[in-house]
């Protein structure tokens, strides 16, 4: 299905300049500071489409052109199990994974898949120039899964030590290229490549937390849980790798109290990082909008060590004007840290409390919940957000799966003009 043009403008969070969205704006051209740019849509009601399928059901408020098909929104419930276990009444799961009882149908396991389905969808139809996608795991898969069924051309870069990651129900179609930088190579690592690959006009690189239809996508988690709740959360918890998101999520806090029935916007943001990579929980901390320094070994090392692997990103959007350091402050937030002992305890945890599986990044989010409890920063009747960003892998394989193999492996040092001439030849 084709939309008519979504009435919205572009906004530069750094200075309030508003402009026009060329199509696939990432950046202010006029902007002196680095900053992201938010989407500010003429429809100020939040006002789901129920004859719309999946996430596309919040169409108002993303920057889409048209539909895809096979998408899923994330499903909120009141959390019986694991609320009482931590002793909330209003703990609400938002969850993003496979659970077709609940109606959760993210055949990937990951809210990655809301990204995927805005962004692509931000795309013409008839687009010309390949997209570039940068991930660690999660979004990789979303992405090759989307476009796979919806035969758009894409080049995935993701390290190979996260190729475990790359499963599927079936194989995928041909449209889908997979690069990969080699063992002990990390997330920043497979962001070069991209970078690389974006110098050739051929190839549009997907933009990151800079892309506002990735950050809509994600922010629909918020919706969902607004559509169940009728209300903006007390407090949301998430684990992080880039935090994107958490600023999604607060993004749509902010439209749904501008809606006005919602209430004000009092939520406060808690995200959690997998020890030892720690990177946002160090420069949170420290009091730096800076990121603190991180000797890129030193964090491949950790990025080796930890569970939970999409949430080590070495270039995460912290410092920029709107990111994550802007919203744990202007919503008094906090970061916790979650160890793999943590994750192993939640994930059994969780399972028998609420009867299903998550992956470890989410388990994370569940162990920042029970700290928080813990401390006493979360009250009993305060309505929670708990954002599960994947599960029921176990179900989902089921059936039987496939691994997606690399096309191409190449070192993060090889020069530009050999990594674009290397990936073309990929599509012929």
């Amino acid at each position: 299905m084709r939309f008519k043009k979504t009435n919205y403008k572009l906004l530069n969070l750094s200075n309030g300049h508003e402009f026009e969205d060329k199509g696939w704006t990432l950046t202010d051209p006029e902007g002196k500071t680095p900053s992201l740019i938010r989407a500010v849509y003429q429809n100020k009601t939040f006002s789901p489409r129920p004859g719309l399928d999946g996430i596309y059901r919040y169409a108002d408020w993303m920057p889409v052109k048209r539909t895809l098909k096979n998408s899923c929104a994330p499903v909120t419930y009141k959390s019986e199990g694991l609320g009482k276990h931590l002793g909330l009444d209003n703990l609400y799961i938002t969850f993003s994974g496979w659970n077709p009882k609940i109606g959760a149908r993210f055949r990937t396991c990951s809210f990655k898949e809301t990204e995927a389905f805005s962004v692509l969808a931000r795309l013409e139809a008839d687009e010309k120039r390949i997209l570039v996608v940068q991930s660690a795991g999660n979004t990789a898969r979303a992405f090759a899964q989307v476009c796979s069924d919806n035969r758009i051309p894409v080049v995935i870069c993701v390290p190979a030590d996260n190729l475990h990651d790359l499963w599927f129900s079936k194989k995928l179609h041909k449209c889908v290229k997979l690069v990969t930088v080699p063992h002990g190579c990390d997330y920043y690592d497979a962001i070069s490549i991209g970078e690389k690959l974006a110098e050739d006009p051929g190839f549009i690189l997907e933009g990151g937390a800079k892309n506002i239809a990735r950050r809509d996508g994600m922010g629909t988690t918020l919706l969902s849980f607004a559509e169940v709740t009728g209300r903006i959360p007390d407090a949301y918890f998430q684990a992080v790798g880039s935090g994107t998101g958490a600023i999604a999520a607060w993004e749509n806090a902010c439209r749904l109290a501008d809606d006005g029935r919602f209430g004000a916007n009092n939520m406060r943001v808690f995200v959690g990082q997998n020890a030892p990579f720690s990177l946002i929980y160090d420069s949170w901390k420290a009091g730096s909008k800076g990121l603190l320094p991180l000797d890129p070994d030193a964090g491949r090392r950790q990025a080796e060590i930890i569970l939970a692997k999409v949430l080590s990103n070495r270039k995460p959007p912290y410092s920029i004007e709107g990111g994550l350091f802007d919203v744990l402050k202007a919503s008094n937030g906090d970061v916790f840290l979650a160890d793999n002992n943590d994750i192993m305890y939640w994930m059994m945890q969780y399972r028998n409390l609420e009867g299903y599986e998550l992956l470890p990044a989410a388990c994370v989010a569940v162990a920042s919940l029970a700290k928080a409890v813990g401390e006493g920063i979360v009250a009993k009747e305060d309505y929670v957000m708990l954002n599960c960003t994947g599960g029921g892998t176990l179900a989902a394989m089921s059936n039987g799966f496939v691994f997606k193999k690399s096309d191409l492996e190449i070192e993060p040092e090889t020069p530009s003009s050999e990594v674009i001439a290397r990936v073309k030849a990929l599509f012929g």
